[in-house]
């Protein structure tokens, strides 16, 4: 009973074997033959409404479309974007522009960074410099208020005497300035003009000096506490 029922199994399992190797064979999920070298590309690109496609070209209202060429047996193997829009190109200048100034910027503070540590051992080493700086700027200043408060006791004795012409005085018989007293007065106002901007400039430049130096102490500390303790 038992040999007989092997030898039933290995009959029907002679039968199967030759089947199963055919369907194997038509399937349709065989793999493609390779195309000949040389043949147009295959794409797969997405319609509006969300469709996929195959074929060799593109229809032109998707050229500016993201589409997949795929290698001979449908798998993608790069992707294409189509043609770009003016406003494609100009935003990926942009991008790209930034992306340079970030990079620059970068290497200004990495080179920023090493002339703090090349050229100071402390803290204290900073603030000596800046209060030296600071001490120069406050002696310009001081010379530019002074030099100020001449010019303006110089026009106010200019303008006391110019009070008795015209067109300085309210009396209408008062004669005209003349030339001379008139080029004075002019000569000494511009000059207070000009002295006024640059103790205004001499205190700007003050307040920035201050504003790099404490910047500067703050990223020496910074790079200090990064280091590697020795």
């Amino acid at each position: 009973m038992n040999r007989t029922a092997g030898r039933l199994a290995a009959a029907a399992l002679a039968v199967l074997i030759p089947i199963a190797s055919t369907y194997s064979a038509t399937s349709p999920a065989r793999r493609p033959a390779a195309k000949p070298s040389g043949e147009t590309k295959t794409y797969r690109w997405v319609d509006k409404d969300g469709v996929v496609h195959f074929g060799d070209s593109v229809p032109p209202e998707y050229a500016t479309s993201e589409k997949q060429v795929l290698n001979d047996y449908g798998v993608p193997v790069s992707t294409e974007g189509g043609k770009r829009s003016a406003e494609q190109i100009a935003a990926d200048k942009a991008a790209a522009k930034k992306a340079e100034q970030e990079r620059q910027k970068a290497i200004l503070a990495a080179r920023r960074d090493q002339v703090l540590l090349d050229t100071y051992l402390s803290v204290e080493e900073i603030e000596a410099l800046r209060d030296r700086r600071i001490e120069l700027i406050d002696t310009q200043i001081k010379v530019t208020e002074n030099y100020l408060q001449g010019l303006r006791d110089i026009l106010q004795k200019l303008q006391a005497e110019a009070a008795g012409f015209k067109p300085y005085s309210p009396d209408p018989q008062a004669p005209p300035i003349d030339q001379r007293l008139a080029k004075e007065l002019s000569n000494t106002m511009d000059s207070i003009m000009l002295y006024e901007k640059n103790l205004a400039d001499t205190r700007n430049r003050k307040a920035d000096v201050v504003g790099q130096f404490t910047a500067d102490i703050s990223r020496f500390k910074e790079l200090k506490a990064a280091a590697p303790q020795e």
